[in-house]
């Protein structure tokens, strides 16, 4: 997964869990979609370590990173 195709994200469940993950870019917007309009069952994020699917009900909030900026130093 190349860095630009990546976004780091963070979901919270009810009952108070928490999962960060690196995911890419087009899972990142199916998820925002899918939580706009309000969907239910489950959706499936394809992450850097693997695929995780997330049951929509149970989810509280989801925090979606800006893009980390590198700050490089040259000679």
């Amino acid at each position: 997964m190349a860095e630009t195709e990546s976004a780091r994200i963070e979901v919270g469940f009810d009952g108070g869990q928490i999962m960060s993950a690196l995911v890419t870019a087009k899972s990142a917007e199916a998820l925002e979609r899918a939580v706009n309009a309000q969907s239910e069952g489950t959706l499936a994020l394809d992450a850097q370590d693997g695929r995780y699917t997330v049951v929509l009900q149970r989810l509280v909030y989801v925090k979606r990173f800006a893009r980390e900026a590198s700050i490089g130093f040259g000679i």
